[in-house]
């Protein structure tokens, strides 16, 4: 029988109906885990980029059977199906695995414990809210802790109104 593990996956979308993007792909993520963690909806500046629209940017916790490269497979479908995007270029959603329990991977598709997610307040942001006391693998510091050497970060605004 398969483990179960806990993962954290990022969303991030900047095009169309941003709020029907991330309803759109935590449906179809859905299909593969089971989802028991949702973050607020954050605007936030795209980053190191040039002139585009605001992102709005979340966190969830799920858990699934899916091996590390199934569970890569499974969110860039989605992210193929929702809408093709280019690296650093406005896209519909975009999906990056964020942890997968303690588990270290690192292989030419996949990076886990994602590389950057420690230097960027648009992911420790959201994962604060539903995972503050998880460990990141390699830097051995809680996600509170992460986010808190960030500083302040008042390029970003939690969207009080929208729920998902």
């Amino acid at each position: 029988m398969p483990l179960v593990k806990t993962v954290h996956l990022g969303l991030g979308t900047n095009l169309g109906d941003r709020i029907a993007n991330m309803r759109a792909a935590l449906e179809k993520i859905a299909s593969h885990v089971n989802i028991t963690k949702r973050s607020s909806v954050y605007i936030t500046q795209p980053q190191g980029v040039g002139e585009q629209p605001y992102f709005y940017n979340m966190a969830i916790e799920a858990e699934t059977e899916l091996g590390p490269h199934e569970l890569l497979d499974h969110v860039k479908s989605i992210e193929q199906a929702l809408g093709e995007h280019v690296h650093n270029e406005p896209r519909v959603i975009d999906i990056d695995i964020l942890l997968i329990g303690d588990e270290v991977h690192e292989t030419a598709e996949l990076s886990v414990p994602h590389p950057r997610m420690h230097e960027r307040a648009f992911v420790l942001a959201p994962l604060m809210e539903i995972a503050h006391l998880t460990m990141h693998p390699l830097l051995g510091k809680c996600i509170a802790d992460l986010e808190d050497a960030l500083g302040p970060y008042g390029h970003l605004c939690m969207l009080a109104d929208e729920q998902l």
